[in-house]
C-alpha cells in the first residue's frame, strides 16, 4: 500500500489529520486547476477549497482501485465547471504559474520580446486573443481543453475526471480546438493584425 491509499483509509477512519496531509500533498496542483477555471487567485482558492471541502464529504464513496489524485480532479473539474455556470465572466489566464508532478513551477506564457516595446504590446494583444477566444467556449469545451492541452492529461484521464467517454473527450476537444482556431482567425482580423511571428 502507498502512502497516500495509506492515508486515505486513516482519513475514511475519521482521522483528520492524515485528510490533511492528503490536502498538502494535492492542494498546489488542485488550486492551479482551479486557476484555469477563475477571475482571480481568490477565486481559485474559494473553488480549490470547496473541491476539498467536497472531497472530504464524499471520501466514503472513493473506492481504493481509482487513482486518489484523479478522483479528487474530477471533484474539482465538477467544481469549477458549476461555478462557471453560476458566473459567465470567468477568465482563464495561460500566464498564470502552476505546480509540475515534480513540484516544480511551470507558466504558460508567450516569450519576451526582447525588452522591445512594440513586440510586448502584440504579445499582450495576443493573450488577449487567447484568453477572449476561451471565452467563446462552453463550459465542457474549455473544460477538456484545459485539462488536455493545459493541464496536459491523457485523454484516459480526462474522461474519468470529467466521467464521460473516451469518445466524447476525443469528439469535444476536436470541437473546442476547431472553435478556438475560428475565433482566433476573428479575433485576430477584428483586431487589425497578424498573428505575432507571422507578418
Amino acid at each position: 500500500m502507498d502512502e497516500t491509499s495509506i492515508l486515505v483509509k486513516r482519513a475514511k477512519e475519521n482521522d483528520l489529520s492524515a485528510f490533511e496531509e492528503l490536502v498538502r500533498i494535492h492542494q498546489n496542483k488542485v488550486y492551479a486547476l482551479c486557476l484555469k477555471f477563475s477571475d482571480s487567485r481568490d477565486d481559485a482558492q474559494d473553488l480549490a477549497q470547496d473541491a476539498f471541502i467536497q472531497a472530504y464529504r464524499a471520501l466514503g464513496s472513493f473506492r481504493n482501485e481509482a487513482n486518489f489524485g484523479t478522483w479528487l480532479h474530477r471533484i474539482t473539474v465538477n467544481i469549477c465547471l458549476n461555478a462557471r455556470r453560476k458566473n459567465r465572466n470567468v477568465h482563464i489566464y495561460l500566464d498564470e504559474p502552476h505546480q509540475s508532478e515534480s513540484g516544480g513551477e511551470i507558466r504558460h506564457e508567450v516569450a519576451s520580446g526582447e525588452g522591445d516595446p512594440l513586440r510586448a504590446l502584440e504579445e499582450k494583444e495576443f493573450r488577449g486573443i487567447v484568453q477572449a477566444a476561451l471565452q467563446s467556449l462552453s463550459p465542457e469545451h474549455r473544460a477538456v481543453l484545459v485539462l488536455r492541452e493545459i493541464e496536459g492529461y491523457s485523454y484516459e484521464e480526462v474522461a474519468e475526471m470529467l466521467g464521460c467517454s473516451l469518445g466524447t473527450v476525443k469528439s469535444r476537444l476536436s470541437r473546442a480546438r476547431e472553435v478556438m482556431r475560428r475565433r482566433m482567425t476573428e479575433l485576430t482580423q477584428e483586431a487589425g493584425e497578424d498573428l505575432p511571428g507571422r507578418r
